[in-house]
């Protein structure tokens, strides 16, 4: 099947709910069992991974059937759900390492992936080296003994950079390392990444799968071989997400091959005409021809999402905070992957150690939502004029 047909169909068995089109929602916390024989049985079928539920704490069906749909999409052996994108980043790494171990984490990373990697990994004996995300095959250099996982995000968390995963794969798998991604910007259906080497898959699920706003979730899938301590590390820590929040996850999940164009389309239409201001001096957006990454992009992406960034020519700060202070359609938040347009300052030079940030005027990310793009274009048309105005 084609990925439109399986984000519709995947993890919804309608024949075991009475014909409902979509999994209900089961809340549980308790789950009884008749008898001895079923308690057992239950157990057994746990350690065995059937399917069933044996305490809430493990999820139920609404659960389960997403984590199968997402597991398959992705192209992956199974999948685990957590309560947030961030959980889903940095508990799993916990999996595959142990004390005495060292791990590499491209610069570009998620600013709180880093962050966890520098306290949390630091406290329990986890050394971390940061590299350049373009490094490509040229990562053997960094590779040492001790080193059992390779993190990488691409593109680049706020500064876009496009790696090459099936070189770094193939270094590290020569190393016996894992490669873990955070593959949120190219989504289940953009980038397929255990066709690249990707031994563990993250997605922010709160982005566009579940594509409305109002859920925070992330997911984990895996390859069969790093499937136990997946399973074992999302266990031991109480990962679980709510019955309610799976089913807005599933939903979201129905319309995500229809949304996801739409941005992509959007999105690289207002990257080029902001490209052509005279105030930028940058626009960050590997689908753009003239972008570093966009060969790379066009090889392993099968699309772009409608995430980019902006780097304008150097100015006062105030200036830009005109251009995102005088939006009508583009709110000033954090997030993305939503149905809304969103824009938010960023500071790459605060969060680079193996690096440097080339650039010196400011910055800003922008999320184009599924609102028409002539409006768009205009609404950032009239923040550029006030922001000249204001020079």
């Amino acid at each position: 099947m084609k990925d439109e047909t399986k984000a519709a169909h995947l993890g919804r068995h309608p024949e075991r709910f009475a014909g409902n089109v979509n999994t209900p929602v089961f809340r549980a916390s308790t789950i009884l069992s008749a008898d001895m024989a079923e308690w057992e049985k239950k157990k057994k079928d746990r350690a065995q991974e059937k399917p069933g539920s044996y305490y809430g704490l493990n999820g139920g069906p609404t659960k389960h059937l997403l984590e199968e749909a997402l597991a398959e999409i992705e192209g992956g052996y199974k999948c685990q759900i957590y309560p947030s994108g961030l959980a889903a980043c940095v508990i799993p790494i916990l999996g595959y390492v142990k004390s005495g171990d060292h791990i590499l984490v491209p610069d570009c990373v998620y600013g709180p992936t880093r962050k966890f990697c520098d306290s949390q990994l630091k406290r329990f004996g986890v050394e971390t080296t940061y590299y350049d995300p373009l490094i490509g095959a040229g990562i053997a250099a960094l590779m040492r003994p001790n080193t059992r996982l390779v993190f990488v995000e691409s593109p680049g968390s706020l500064t876009f950079e496009i790696q090459d995963i099936p070189a770094i794969a193939e270094v590290a798998h020569k190393h016996q390392a894992v490669v873990m991604m955070d593959n949120t910007w190219g989504t289940p259906l953009y980038f397929k990444p255990f066709e690249h080497g990707v031994d563990v898959s993250i997605q922010a699920t709160t982005k566009y799968i579940v594509g409305h706003s109002d859920v925070i979730m992330g997911s984990v899938t895996c390859t069969k071989e790093a499937w136990p301590q997946l399973k074992a590390v999302t266990s031991d820590f109480g990962q679980t997400a709510a019955p309610d929040d799976c089913y807005l996850a599933a939903r979201g999940l129905r319309t995500m091959a229809l949304r996801l164009p739409r941005h992509w389309e959007s999105g690289v239409a207002l990257a080029e005409w902001i490209a052509r201001q005279p105030e930028v001096e940058k626009v960050l957006h590997p689908a753009l021809p003239g972008d570093p990454g966009h060969a790379l992009w066009k090889r392993d992406f099968k699309g772009a999402c409608g995430l980019f960034g902006v780097v304008m020519k150097p100015m006062p700060t105030k200036a830009r905070d005109v251009i995102i202070d005088s939006t009508k359609l583009y709110g000033l938040g954090a997030s993305w992957g939503g149905y809304e347009s969103l824009i938010m300052p960023f500071e790459p030079r605060e969060i680079r150690s193996a690096t440097r940030w080339p650039h010196e005027g400011p910055c800003f990310r922008i999320h184009a939502g599924l609102e028409h793009i002539d409006d768009l274009i205009a609404d950032m048309d009239q923040a550029f004029t006030r922001m000249r105005a204001s020079l």
